[in-house]
């Protein structure tokens, strides 16, 4: 700690005495420093202070509250418990100076009618399922947040994009402050095809911004926003006060400048994006990467966008000459073994993409007084409330079993017209007879033990056709066809008995 001696005369308008970068605020005898973050336009004064001179401030006035480091809410004094989010400990002190009051003019409102509606032109991306998932590419002055583990690939894909762009004849750059220049090079000729991509080493965002208002290139990266540090700011680089002052920065440079702009964003040990909430409330459109080192495949879903759906889906492939779109992922998640018990075929939608999925199950006798109900991939519980269902309405016993599902290839499923195909996975491992040989089945599974329509129906069952498949298992009402061909049922005990067969 610095001391400086107390003065004998003080103006009580006089708070806080600047020092450098620091801030002295008066505490008992002496006046210890601490991080701020100074008004825009303070006045100084100087006094003498024994044989020394010292700068003090009359504007400034310091307030002191304490902000969540996980939802960003703000509290006045310090709490255990966040009252945002609910989280223990995360409540960290921050100080702020007060801005002073401007002098700001009044404009006119437009009438919406008059508000010219032209978006401008996309930019393609240069890679089909990226541009699928951003609905047709990226819109000119808009700021995008990609999120996504560590490893799985966020980097790589997003330098393959901005290559794809440069050689289109648009100016791309690359600002970096987690790999030097030379690291982002020597991927960069892993890759293939980013040679005339600018690139930027550089963590300053004072510095990242007037680069952007200078060179206004088409489309920018930013590898991470938890990196940048704002010198005007006294909090470490990644902290709440820092990443809500990068991205409102950041924001306001890509409208001004028009410059897109892609933010590739830490996650938390839950999987979602880091920071506080105003940072994906700030962006356009937030991505979510998903995938783990022990699958090839990655998945690209939209959780916000502005311009477009967020129901659509990229699907990837980690390759020796990085991520490679998969156009066809049915052929990837739908593969199966005839013949195996325990194994279904579901058709899923994600987005407008119609996906053909494996299910599997395993059902083992239970030594344990509550029988345990997994599911990797499917929502636990609605798994539940499948047992149960298959329990009271199609006479499977399995209040004593062990009930475990899997989505083949690591896939993660919400969509409630899968759940006949996980009936007809846990029917045939509890009854040890295989599913009909190339069959898939969609369809929602009720209460009541009936099957309720799911959406979009053709458009799955031309999926379906697609890979070969001959029969297909539907709820009543589906249109049917020839080729492949449809068994509606009514019911779940009745489109068990045409999966399962005679034997079932």
């Amino acid at each position: 700690m610095i001391c400086i001696p107390r003065p004998r005369a003080l103006n009580r308008s006089i708070g806080v005495i600047p020092f450098g970068r620091r801030l002295w605020r008066f505490r008992g005898d002496s006046y210890r420093h601490a991080p701020i973050l100074q008004a825009n336009r303070p006045t100084f004064v100087t006094n003498d202070i024994g044989s020394r001179s010292y700068t003090w401030s009359v504007a400034a006035k310091v307030l002191v509250q304490h902000v969540c480091t996980e939802c960003g809410t703000a509290s006045p004094r310090w709490l255990g418990r966040c009252p945002g989010c609910g989280a223990f400990g995360t409540l960290a002190e921050e100080l702020h100076a007060s801005d002073e009051a401007t002098s700001a003019r009044a404009r006119t409102p437009t009438p919406i009618g008059e508000v010219s509606a032209s978006e401008g032109q996309r930019i393609s991306t240069g890679v089909p399922e990226l541009d699928r998932v951003l609905g047709g590419g990226l819109v000119p002055a808009s700021l995008v947040l990609v999120g996504g583990e560590p490893g799985v690939g966020k980097s790589t894909l997003l330098l393959s994009a901005l290559g794809a762009i440069a050689r289109d004849g648009r100016r791309a750059l690359l600002v970096t402050g987690e790999e030097s220049a030379a690291q982002v090079s020597l991927r960069a000729a892993r890759l293939g095809g980013a040679e005339t991509v600018g690139i930027l080493a550089e963590t300053d965002l004072g510095t990242v911004c007037a680069t952007l208002e200078q060179e206004r290139p088409d489309v920018c990266v930013i590898d991470s926003v938890q990196t940048l540090h704002a010198s005007d700011l006294g909090s470490a680089p990644g902290s709440v006060a820092q990443v809500r002052e990068a991205a409102g920065r950041l924001l306001r440079v890509a409208k001004k400048a028009g410059v897109a702009t892609i933010l590739v964003g830490h996650v938390t040990k839950d999987g979602a994006v880091a920071g506080p909430r105003v940072l994906e409330h700030l962006v356009d459109c937030v991505l979510q990467f998903e995938g783990d080192r022990y699958h090839a495949h990655r998945i690209l879903r939209a959780t916000k966008n502005r311009f477009g759906s967020t129901n659509e889906l990229g699907v990837f492939e980690m390759t020796s000459t990085g991520l490679v779109g998969v156009p066809d992922p049915s052929e990837l998640f739908g593969s199966t073994h005839p013949g195996e018990i325990g194994a279904a075929v579901g058709c899923t939608l994600e987005g407008s993409r119609p996906l053909l999925l494996e299910i599997q199950a395993l059902v083992s006798p239970s030594d344990l007084a509550m029988p345990r109900r997994v599911g990797t991939g499917v929502d636990p519980k609605r798994l539940a409330m499948l047992v149960a269902v298959l329990g009271r309405h199609a006479g499977l016993k399995l209040g004593n079993a062990d009930v475990f599902v899997n989505v083949a290839g690591g896939m993660r499923i919400e969509e409630p017209g899968v759940d006949l195909a996980v009936a007809l996975a846990i029917a045939s491992a509890a009854r040890g007879v295989a599913v009909l040989e190339s069959a898939a089945s969609f369809g929602e599974i009720g209460l009541t033990g009936r099957l309720r329509p799911a959406a979009q129906a053709e458009r799955r069952i031309d999926e379906c056709a697609k890979l070969g498949l001959t029969t297909v298992i539907a709820p009543g009402g589906t249109p049917l066809r020839d080729r492949p061909r449809v068994a509606t049922a009514e019911t779940l005990r009745a489109a068990l008995d045409a999966g399962l067969g005679q034997a079932a």
